[in-house]
């Protein structure tokens, strides 16, 4: 009797543990945010990795295994393969974030723009202060032409991520088209 009632109370601690790891994480991500946007450049990049660690953790080993061959088949520019392994990866882990933003870089990068921007759509419901989808939708909204909400976008980035490289360039590029500027 004694060892049921010990299984039973092993299973709820293990389960309790196991359930509150998504929302420590949560609680990391919003405290590293808040970090970020007050952080020197030297600790930006610093800031950044955490982020970077804690968002591209699904919570599966597997789910994460095909996050990083959808990486690396991006990185070796088979963008077919990429496709294929992350929209595995969505199909089993609809969730996960960061799957939805490297598909939708994917897609990009494919030039599937329609299929890229829902998936920036789903990224950024599930996870609205990830900087980098914010600057993919930036970019995108750029080369379509939408230069005001590719503007937004930027300033967007910034305000989470004050020293986002790509975003304060793409933000530079603008204001000499006189879009952004302030008088």
């Amino acid at each position: 009797m004694k060892t049921q009632i010990l299984k039973h109370v092993v299973a709820a601690f293990f389960t309790t543990c196991v359930l509150s790891l998504p929302l420590q994480a949560q609680q990391d991500a919003a405290t590293l945010l808040d970090q970020l946007a007050a952080a020197s450049e030297v600790d930006a990049a610093r800031l950044d990795r955490e982020l970077s660690l804690i968002w591209d953790n699904s919570g599966s080993a597997a789910m994460n295994l095909l996050l990083k061959r959808g990486r690396d088949a991006l990185e070796a520019e088979e963008t077919g393969q990429a496709i294929e392994h992350l929209t595995a990866l969505t199909d089993h882990a609809p969730g996960f974030a960061e799957g939805w933003h490297m598909r939708a870089t994917a897609f990009y990068r494919a030039g599937l723009y329609g299929p890229a921007l829902d998936d920036l759509q789903r990224a950024l419901a599930l996870n609205p202060q990830n900087y980098n989808a914010i600057f993919g939708l930036g970019v995108m909204l750029r080369e379509f032409g939408d230069l005001p909400r590719a503007a937004e976008a930027f300033e967007q980035v910034l305000a989470l991520h004050p020293h986002h490289e790509n975003a304060k360039t793409a933000r530079e590029q603008l204001q000499q088209r006189g879009i952004g500027r302030t008088l």
